[in-house]
């Protein structure tokens, strides 16, 4: 989902033990921001989202989030395994006028699930998540909402964080990807995804929902997603449509909507030609997941030469974005665009955990060293002598 929260979803809120949304009071305009947040902007719509996404995208790097920075997120859960979008007293029990959402909890339950050590408000949440799943299959934003494409495919990434089968999770004979079909259009109509159907179940074609969709579709979310096997994504109708090729119709829209200019486009009224930063990067992944890294080549590259004044501005949820873009297509995180995505991530929460400190030399039982004896021989056979790099290589996922 764009790192942007659309003005309708933040006002889609929940009371505990209720289904009707309501609308959230104004957010103060300074509050106190705990240590252990990345960011320094005004958390109430978003700190349990660009928190989870923090520690999402800096496990996907390899780097260890400090402990203030997990134990922060862990606080902000309610006793019924649900999150809000952000809990200014964690030592406050949450109560029935404290709001929470879908969005915010199968966020929380994948960065969680990535720190380690908290399997038990992992599942809390997933068990919370599946009490509201719809009776078409789906989620919305706010528990008892038309379920809503976005929604339903950040809950299927918490699902497949913790490897549950997503055709196994059912309410009313429905499971989630039964949901996303509902809202997949037709090839005459670009085989994109709809966000809802309109008042009259019209369904229209939005990006945002279509590159979210897609890497749900696969059965995937943003801390497990891998690039697909190179492959070109063609529309095609097909009389039964399976999850696998709906997802292949929303990749062929988002290769064509990023064809001409390597990004999309805002859906903003009055801003047809902005670029959204935020969809392009999502799609970036869709289409790597689901086309292979080269799919996703060219609005990675406009992102690596235009994304760097986005990400400054709109802060750690915008960096991490970048992060998973850049790590689904096969760039380095530490060189986008001449920026290290990581670095300036890591600068914006607390410091994170020490690496642990490289092997300098192996030693076998005799107490000599095994790299010596290597390294003599390379020496004398070659003659020429090397160097141990004390850095350990970024795993891939």
């Amino acid at each position: 989902m764009n790192v942007r929260r659309s003005a309708a979803v933040l006002a889609a809120t929940v009371v505990i033990g209720t289904a009707t949304p309501a609308v959230a009071a104004s957010p103060s305009p300074s509050p106190s921001l705990p240590s252990g947040l990345y960011g320094s902007g005004d958390p109430t719509y978003d700190g349990v989202w660009r928190q989870s996404f923090a520690l999402i995208a800096l496990h996907r790097v390899d780097v260890e989030p400090a402990a203030a920075a997990v134990d922060w997120l862990a606080g902000q859960q309610c006793a019924n395994g649900a999150f809000p979008a952000y809990r200014a007293d964690p030592a406050k029990a949450c109560d029935a006028k404290l709001m929470v959402d879908t969005n915010s909890t199968a966020a929380a339950a994948q960065a969680l699930s990535a720190a380690g050590g908290h399997g038990g408000a992992v599942t809390k949440a997933v068990n919370w998540l599946k009490s509201v799943q719809n009776k078409d299959g789906g989620w919305g934003f706010a528990p008892g909402g038309a379920s809503d494409a976005n929604s339903t495919s950040v809950v299927i990434g918490a699902l497949a964080a913790q490897d549950i089968p997503v055709p196994q999770v059912r309410s009313g004979g429905k499971s989630p990807y039964d949901a996303l079909l509902k809202l997949s259009l037709p090839c005459a109509d670009g085989g994109a995804f709809a966000y809802q159907p309109d008042k009259k179940g019209k369904l229209t074609a939005n990006a945002d929902a279509t590159a979210a969709a897609v890497v749900a579709a696969r059965g995937t979310g943003p801390l497990t997603a891998k690039a697909g096997a190179p492959a070109k994504s063609t529309c095609a109708d097909t009389p039964d449509l399976t999850p696998a090729r709906a997802a292949a119709n929303g990749a062929s829209f988002l290769a064509g909507a990023v064809a001409k200019d390597g990004y999309l486009k805002s859906a903003l009224p009055g801003a047809e030609n902005q670029p959204d930063y935020g969809n392009t990067a999502d799609a970036v992944v869709a289409l790597a997941v689901q086309s292979g890294p080269e799919a996703a080549r060219g609005p990675l590259t406009w992102l690596e030469r235009n994304s760097a004044k986005w990400a400054r501005q709109s802060g750690p949820a915008a960096y991490a974005q970048l992060i998973l873009a850049a790590e689904a297509a096969g760039t380095d995180p530490g060189d986008f665009g001449g920026t290290d995505l990581v670095k300036q991530l890591t600068a914006m929460g607390p410091a994170p955990a020490p690496a642990p400190a490289p092997a300098t030399e192996s030693q076998d039982d005799s107490g000599t060293s095994v790299w010596w004896v290597v390294g003599a021989g390379l020496a004398a056979g070659a003659g020429i002598g090397f160097l141990l790099s004390g850095r350990n290589k970024r795993k891939r996922p």
